[in-house]
């Protein structure tokens, strides 16, 4: 496990659904440590954590220089509202964010937006994790 993980980081990877084989998004990765820590757990899974700060992205990528060359883990700049998948880029079947404004309520028009870009992102049985439960609730990703 990745050195410096705050309990309260911790409880939330504990309590998310990881599958060695998990491909893995997080919405407002900021430095990193959770995305390192999903990435510790996974075997041909794959995380990518995704922050709109340019900061946040250079740090996560800085801090894992070594689950990036395994394969396990890649950090992009965007916003969560603009996501969409690159070319070639595989659905997400786990979702989870901690502390995103668009997904907690404080901003209710991004979060429909957030929504919208996951379910053109996500597999048909994707789940979608924000904290603010004990320690995690799950929103629904809805499907048209």
């Amino acid at each position: 496990m990745p050195a410096s993980v705050s309990p309260r980081i911790l409880a939330v990877v504990d309590a998310l659904p990881l599958r060695p084989d998990s491909r893995v998004l997080e919405i407002g990765c900021g430095p990193g440590a959770a995305a390192r820590t999903v990435a510790a757990r996974l075997g041909t899974g794959h995380i990518l954590a995704v922050d709109r700060s340019a900061a946040a992205v250079d740090q996560a990528r800085a801090g894992a220089a070594e689950a990036i060359a395994a394969g396990r883990m890649s950090v992009r700049r965007t916003a969560a509202q603009d996501f969409v998948l690159e070319p070639g880029e595989q659905p997400y079947d786990l979702v989870f964010a901690i502390r995103v404004g668009g997904l907690d309520g404080r901003h209710p028009e991004i979060g429909r937006r957030i929504l919208e870009r996951l379910a053109h992102a996500t597999t048909p049985d994707a789940r979608l994790f924000i904290d603010g439960g004990n320690p995690l609730r799950e929103l629904s990703i809805p499907r048209s």
